[in-house]
């Protein structure tokens, strides 16, 4: 499934329109990194750190071996290129802050796979806000694919609203507290999304923050899309 859909995404754009794969530890496999090898399509897979690889000296041991003298935010990229699932990829590990190893398979250069790798967080960012922190997306029960698609596309627009919003009153309101570890107390989403939610939920008293929100959301719009009549209290309501 996985082979025939980046097939049809070449057929469709081209192979060249692909900066590279990044994937979780369950989209591995012998067949997978074979073809995307041939195929020159660039990738950072995760891998289990109970993988079978071969050491320095070609001997087979577990990946997590290579990397036990790793302590938590620690980074190593093992030199060369070291067998797993049957093709030659290179190696490079990540100690967690909770102790866990996250180990990596590219088939180019590690020293910057990491860093490549991060940018899947934001699609698990995006995941969490659809499903259980945000639209819950899987309470649908929605089976049949044309709704799913277009319900997938209304809350696609309705993530990018939110986000949106949040960032606005990120840098206008009230700037989102920062907690001792670093991180904002809470997303931009969840920010923009509690602030729609309030509108929407309370009109007759929020309408002045309603239309706030519905003009972030159209600015930057194509010309094309900006012909509805101006807004009003009887047209949102």
């Amino acid at each position: 499934e996985r082979i025939l859909l980046i097939n049809r995404f070449i057929v469709g754009f081209g192979r060249e329109k692909i900066l590279g794969l990044l994937a979780d530890r369950e989209f591995v496999g012998k067949e997978w990194f074979a073809y995307l090898i041939k195929m020159q399509i660039p990738f950072d897979m995760r891998i289990k750190k109970n993988y079978i690889t071969t050491n320095a000296k070609g001997q087979l041991v577990k990946v997590d071996k290579l990397f036990l003298q790793l302590k938590p935010g620690e980074y190593r990229v093992l030199k060369g290129r070291r067998k797993v699932t049957g093709q030659h990829v290179f190696l490079s590990a990540l100690r967690l802050p909770d102790g866990d190893l996250l180990v990596l398979a590219t088939d180019r250069a590690a020293e910057k796979s990491i860093e490549r790798y991060k940018y899947r967080w934001e699609i698990e960012t995006l995941f969490s806000c659809l499903k259980g922190r945000g639209f819950n997306f899987e309470d649908t029960r929605l089976t049949d694919l044309e709704r799913i698609e277009t319900l997938f596309g209304v809350l696609a627009l309705a993530f990018a609203w939110a986000h949106k919003v949040g960032d606005w009153r990120h840098e206008n309101q009230k700037p989102i507290k920062v907690k001792k570890h670093g991180r904002f107390a809470i997303s931009y989403f969840r920010y923009g999304l509690d602030w729609i939610s309030q509108a929407l939920l309370d009109v007759n008293r929020r309408m002045q923050q309603l239309n706030q929100s519905i003009m972030l959301l159209i600015t930057n719009l194509p010309a094309g899309l900006l012909k509805a009549p101006p807004f009003s209290g009887l047209f949102l309501c």
